[in-house]
């Protein structure tokens, strides 16, 4: 049945503001879990609008299963996982969240560079194993004064990660062949700055050019026993070149917030995490928590609605990454 009022779907639980600001102007449909692609494609059939997330994906039978569809808000920064150029010919707007995530993205990039390089994880099992009586010399690790420090990406992530590292005394370099200059930063190519770096840290979003930017060949170009933090997009990383990296001892750990499996729009995308990958002790792995702090969701979300209410209304949404055909529908 068709509803009476612009129909909105919810991808994802969201919160109640989020509920109460659609409800406004639209019928809400929540999807408590994840929906499967042809659980989607029935629920949207008549939307006006989508509110998606990272695990969401927006191709082309979707959308045409929901041919009133007239938006499609991400709650998310990046969209590889949405097709904006099908979106765009059926007149189908598409719009991101740009500016929320960097700054608990980037506290969340330093943690991680802080326990792998300090072996966090093996010195709090080696607590817990019951057998810790007092200090011994083990575990030693990488302390970041002084130490060569490169960040891969200097969008806004980089730069926020730049901007909490700059008190740690580290030596800061990037690589961004889009960033002429950052002021008290080093410019270097991606070799370079793999060559000259004992800590890693890539920034990147996930597109053509940064698909498993670091691979076998650029993990071979860093020092022995360094260190690679993750906190873009887990494909513009090789994993299986991580872990051989790992064996052979060429990286000391890995620390990661985002993993392969994650980026189901690629074909090449793992059913699975490797478990070599799962296993290795100086790993260090969390499951997206860049994003995990309730009010900077909520705020996405909020701006998410936003942007829906606005394309309803007739208005250009904030946050819109394409110029879609507005006779097409």
């Amino acid at each position: 049945m068709t509803p009476s009022r612009p129909l909105t779907v919810a991808t994802h639980a969201v919160h109640a503001d989020t509920i109460a600001l659609l409800r406004k102007w639209c019928e809400v449909d929540v999807c408590e879990r994840p929906p499967s692609p042809a659980v989607l494609a029935a629920r949207a059939a008549h939307a006006s609008a989508l509110l998606v997330f990272m695990p969401d994906r927006v191709d082309a039978p979707l959308l045409d299963a929901c041919p009133g569809l007239r938006i499609v808000a991400g709650a998310f920064k990046g969209a590889d996982n949405i097709d904006v150029d099908a979106c765009t010919v059926r007149g189908v707007w598409v719009t991101v969240v740009r500016d929320r995530l960097s700054s608990s993205t980037a506290e969340l990039a330093v943690g991680l560079i802080i326990a792998v390089a300090h072996r966090i994880r093996e010195g709090d099992a080696a607590v817990r194993s019951g057998q810790f009586t007092g200090w011994r010399p083990a575990l030693y690790g990488i302390g970041l004064e002084g130490t060569a420090v490169g960040i891969v990406g200097m969008g806004s992530l980089g730069r926020a990660i730049a901007h909490r590292l700059s008190g740690f005394g580290c030596r800061l370099a990037y690589a961004d062949p889009g960033v002429a200059e950052v002021e008290g930063l080093a410019p270097r190519t991606l070799e370079e700055l793999l060559c000259e770096s004992r800590v890693v840290v890539l920034a990147v979003p996930l597109t053509s050019a940064t698909d498993e930017l670091i691979n076998a060949e650029r993990l071979a170009l860093m020092p022995p026993g360094a260190v690679l933090v993750n906190v873009g997009r887990g494909s513009t990383v090789e994993e299986q070149a991580v872990v051989a990296a790992l064996d052979a001892g060429r990286l000391a750990g890995y620390g990661a917030d985002v993993f392969a499996v994650e980026d189901r729009s690629r074909a090449e995308a793992p059913a699975v995490i490797s478990q070599a990958l799962l296993d290795h002790p100086r790993n260090v792995f969390t499951p997206d928590l860049g994003s995990a702090v309730a009010e900077v969701r909520r705020d996405i979300e909020m701006r998410a609605a936003e942007s829906i209410l606005q394309a309803l209304d007739g208005e250009h949404p904030a946050g819109a990454i394409n110029s879609p055909a507005l006779d097409a529908r």
